[in-house]
């Protein structure tokens, strides 16, 4: 216990120095600073990305106001405190400032008043932590991929491949927020989650995150099969370990993401077949293609929180081509349901029926694309959420009709059998 206690505190002030080093704290000041530098503007270089700041109340740090490139003010923002000459931190939390005579924002010293974990044990928390809406669409997808393979399902083995989905992508997004903890602080849409406003500490969601992926790896081996484990501990690592930092490095973290998303149902597939055939990929393909309307949507509104927090997003570096890229694979997913009876995934019916609802996609993708404004953004973000869950009802509605398991697979039942019964 007394290891545990060390380790705990050594983990804290470590995590917090790695903060300040980053700059970007986000804490709050329960009083104004006095400084002596006045109504000067201070710029932050993130790559090619500029961001300037003036005081809007002389001699506080109280109120910023951000100006947008015409020098014009861009509205209030939040509060920041500069702790030195030259680069700025965003600060919002509790934080207290300690005596000191010294009036000059280098000389700033801060400590921290860290908040009591009094609510950790809801489970609330936890799901949050998992980012449980993501998570089930995850688990949705997957699930889809083990029905639509063409063999009977296995009520078991269909359980086993959603929880262990679940419990992998609950890990996943458990390290990605504890690797984001910096920058989400500085965004209005992440700003609340559990880790930035210390609900739970760092040490705990690591933990959680080691757990929730070891506990679903090991339900999709033993539960489902080795190829099913392995493509999900592939896209963990995808996911945590290089598309999050691919975030701040370049637009091509979209590609990856992309990727990330068309796993699950390839996870699915497999756990039913244990194979990959060519229609597994047709159900990949189709989830890879719609994650560019969907997230360029998404974060066409929120391009100033994702400039702010230095992620180099492509609606930020070339927006240009994300609007491209958006009409594009929204054409692209058309042309992929009309291969769906080629690969025996679906019969000829979901390609009439699919057509439709993929056309007021392309519609509101042209929209966007010609008119790239809130409004148009906003309406098609809103129907990528409709357009998925209909594309995969379609396609259980008018799946291919199952086919015997081949002897392979009666080979590998039988063995099962033979080995439980010895």
């Amino acid at each position: 216990n007394s290891l545990m206690h060390i380790f705990s505190k050594v983990s804290y002030r470590t995590f917090i120095n790695v903060l300040r080093n980053t700059r970007c704290i986000k804490l709050s000041c329960q009083k104004p600073i006095q400084v002596s530098v006045l109504n000067v503007t201070w710029a932050r270089s993130i790559g090619n990305l500029q961001q300037k700041y003036v005081y809007k109340e002389k001699g506080r740090i109280d109120e910023f106001e951000e100006l947008n490139d015409a020098g014009k003010s861009a509205g209030p923002t939040e509060l920041f405190i500069y702790p030195d000459s030259t680069n700025p931190v965003v600060v919002e939390k509790t934080l207290l400032p300690v005596d000191n005579k010294s009036d000059t924002p280098s000389d700033l010293n801060m400590q921290w008043q860290a908040r009591k974990n009094t609510n950790w044990l809801s489970p609330d928390v936890w799901l949050k932590l998992s980012k449980f809406r993501l998570t089930g669409l995850v688990v949705m997808t997957s699930v889809a991929g083990y029905v639509m393979a063409p063999l009977p399902i296995e009520p078991l083995g269909l359980l086993a491949c959603g929880f262990g989905t679940a419990l992998v992508s609950g890990s996943a997004n458990s390290f990605n927020q504890f690797l984001e903890i910096p920058y989400d602080s500085q965004m209005a849409r992440t700003k609340n989650r559990v880790l930035v406003q210390y609900i739970i500490s760092p040490l705990q969601a690591v933990s959680y995150a080691i757990v929730s992926g070891s506990l679903g790896l090991a339900t999709l081996y033993y539960g489902v099969n080795g190829l099913c484990a392995g493509l999900g501990l592939f896209n963990l690592i995808l996911y945590s370990f290089i598309y999050t930092p691919m975030k701040r490095l370049s637009s091509f973290n979209t590609w990856l993401g992309s990727i990330v998303g068309a796993i699950p149902p390839l996870m699915g597939w497999v756990g039913c077949t244990n194979s990959l055939d060519p229609g597994a990929f047709v159900l990949a393909a189709i989830l890879y293609t719609w994650q560019f309307p969907h997230f360029n949507s998404l974060s066409w509104n929120l391009r100033g929180e994702y400039s702010k927090a230095g992620y180099r997003m492509m609606c930020v570096t070339e927006p240009d081509r994300c609007r491209r890229t958006t009409m594009n694979h929204s054409l692209y997913i058309t042309g992929i349901c009309a291969l769906a009876p080629v690969f025996d995934v679906a019969t000829l019916t979901f390609t009439i029926t699919s057509i439709p609802v993929n056309l007021y996609l392309v519609y509101l993708s042209h929209k966007f694309k010609s008119n790239p404004d809130s409004k148009s953004s906003r309406s098609l973000f809103r129907y990528t959420l409709l357009h998925l869950p209909v594309l995969m009802s379609l396609l259980l509605l008018f799946r291919a009709p199952e086919k015997k398991p081949t002897q392979t697979k009666v080979d590998q039942i039988e063995a099962v059998v033979h080995n439980l019964d010895r």
